[in-house]
């Protein structure tokens, strides 16, 4: 049985615990439907704080079941370095998409939106919705 063609999530912060947590919230949140490929990418390589192109890579890789892959991340530089890694062409999956969206909530409608078998633009405009979410 081949495996389901569904988006990949790689959710990336500057710290690994950050990443983690979100994708584990973002999963529990859809269900833990566990066929949805999510990967964090926080921190450095190293440990610390950061991002690391080599660690996005490697997540977005895991994640690709060809169906595209959404990233999503936190702050400035780590926005700055998936787009070094679009910009090179080579270093992602074809069908990466940076996607903006706030990263908590936006993690969370992406994650349940491609666990409901919909494609990258689908996943994409539910993360993106996410802005608009009111609290008060």
């Amino acid at each position: 049985m081949s495996e389901e063609k569904l988006v990949g999530i790689v959710l990336v912060s500057h710290s690994a615990a950050v990443a983690a947590s979100v994708a584990e919230l973002a999963k529990g949140l859809a269900g833990g439907v566990s066929g949805v490929p999510v990967a964090a990418a926080g921190g450095t390589g190293g440990g610390g704080l950061g991002t690391s192109a080599e660690l996005i890579s490697a997540a977005a890789a895991s994640v690709d079941r060809g169906a595209g892959v959404a990233v999503l991340t936190d702050l400035g530089s780590a926005v700055l370095t998936v787009k070094a890694l679009l910009a090179e062409g080579d270093e992602l999956p074809d069908g990466t998409r940076l996607v903006d969206a706030p990263f908590l909530e936006g993690a969370v409608a992406a994650v349940v939106t491609a666990a409901a078998g919909a494609d990258l633009d689908a996943v994409e405009a539910a993360a993106a919705e996410a802005y608009s979410y009111r609290k008060v």
